[in-house]
């Protein structure tokens, strides 16, 4: 079985400039999503999909192949990850290479290792579902959602107002760090998110939404708490 990771880095960040190869904890962010799918030595092919040659500089010099840049169609604001993944993959089939298992990874992902992805890799594997996706729980219940109208708040949804939070059923949502996906299946959807889906649960202290620079922080601090380095937290 053939596989490759794939890691979707391009230039135009918005929110954070340059956000991709922002310095985080030391190195830029993009190279810990490389260095732990180099790491998992497990795939055939470690890529990073981008349209900055700054970014393919500092990729090929963390590990990674850029044997292509984006087209213009995958570069712009809409261009969705799915898009990003399609091109690859038609890419290499046009050179005469095809995978059976892919895994996309977002370049601002500090918290994903080369273990994880063992594993992420090893139970989509051994099971018949077509795609992982880490996931975690919600942390307070949503079923207990308030919501305002006509300026008051009101309870979403009332029937469960005297429920107690332990006795609600655990909802979750994707981290954002990375997915796994036969691409077969993928192809056939053009999509990850749609088919048969395996969970991978995490906690909460390993992801962190980063839009702003706030988030960057927060990120940089779980991060260290993490890897035990917790000199600089104040």
């Amino acid at each position: 079985m053939k596989k490759i990771a794939i890691i979707t880095a391009r230039g135009g960040s918005k929110r954070i400039p340059r956000k991709n190869i922002k310095e985080f904890c030391g190195k830029p962010i993009l190279a810990y999503s490389i260095e732990a799918a180099v790491n998992a030595g497990i795939f055939d092919a470690v890529m990073v999909s981008t349209d900055d040659e700054e970014i393919a500089n500092v990729a090929r010099q963390y590990g990674a192949e850029v044997p292509f840049f984006r087209s213009g169609e995958t570069s712009g604001d809409f261009a969705t990850t799915n898009d990003v993944l399609l091109e690859v993959l038609s890419e290499y089939e046009g050179r005469g290479e095809r995978f059976d298992l892919g895994c996309c990874i977002y370049p601002t992902a500090p918290f994903v290792t080369a273990e994880k992805l063992t594993d992420a890799v090893k139970q989509l594997s051994e099971s018949d579902a077509d795609t992982l996706i880490p996931v975690v729980s919600f942390s307070y219940p949503p079923q207990r959602a308030l919501v305002i109208k006509e300026g008051r708040l009101v309870f979403e949804y009332p029937q469960y107002l005297d429920s107690r939070s332990q006795d609600l059923e655990p909802h979750y949502h994707d981290v954002g760090q990375f997915y796994v996906f036969r691409t077969e299946a993928f192809r056939r959807n053009h999509k990850l998110m749609v088919g048969n889906i395996l969970p991978l649960v995490v906690s909460e202290m390993e992801i962190q939404d980063i839009d702003n620079e706030t988030d960057w922080e927060i990120a940089e601090m779980k991060y260290r708490l993490m890897t035990g380095n917790r000199k600089d937290i104040q």
